[in-house]
């Protein structure tokens, strides 16, 4: 789809691709995290079926069906070691609550999900913040806002 901002066209987002080794567990994690459902087709299979699907290419949507994340199976993913390292974050997702206590329950629901804290700026002068790792490392931020 292309949209036209002041009488130019110009391509129009369509979803953020992470690479992962396991495409299936780390779509699982967003999914449970932002309340995403899977593209139709894109499911986990029934247990005890080959998850074909899974070993190659899945979309998350919003419940209206607008395209979120996508995951790639790949062989390697360099973990991204930031803020110390070699590794740069590359690439990261910013999420929003309302308030400090979401923030505090966003906290448990990561944890809880696979996910772990990589950087408290709960109390800082500007914006709270938390930065977070999901299960492949790949970082991402919740702020309240």
């Amino acid at each position: 789809m292309i949209n036209v901002i002041g009488g130019e066209k110009v391509p129009k987002l369509c979803q953020v691709v992470l690479d992962s080794t396991d495409a299936r567990s780390l779509a699982e994690f967003y999914r449970s995290l932002l309340g995403l459902v899977y593209k139709p087709g894109h499911e986990p299979p029934e247990p005890g079926q080959a998850d074909e699907r899974g070993h190659d290419w899945l979309v998350l949507r919003t419940t209206d069906g607008a395209p979120q994340l996508a995951f790639q199976q790949v062989d390697q993913v360099p973990s991204p070691t930031w803020p110390d390292g070699q590794v740069p974050q590359q690439l990261h997702l910013d999420l929003s609550v309302a308030s400090i206590e979401e923030l505090e329950a966003q906290h448990d629901r990561v944890l809880a999900l696979g996910g772990r804290l990589l950087s408290d700026q709960k109390d800082g002068p500007d914006e709270p913040f938390r930065v977070y790792a999901d299960p492949a490392g790949h970082p991402f931020c919740i702020f309240v806002t």
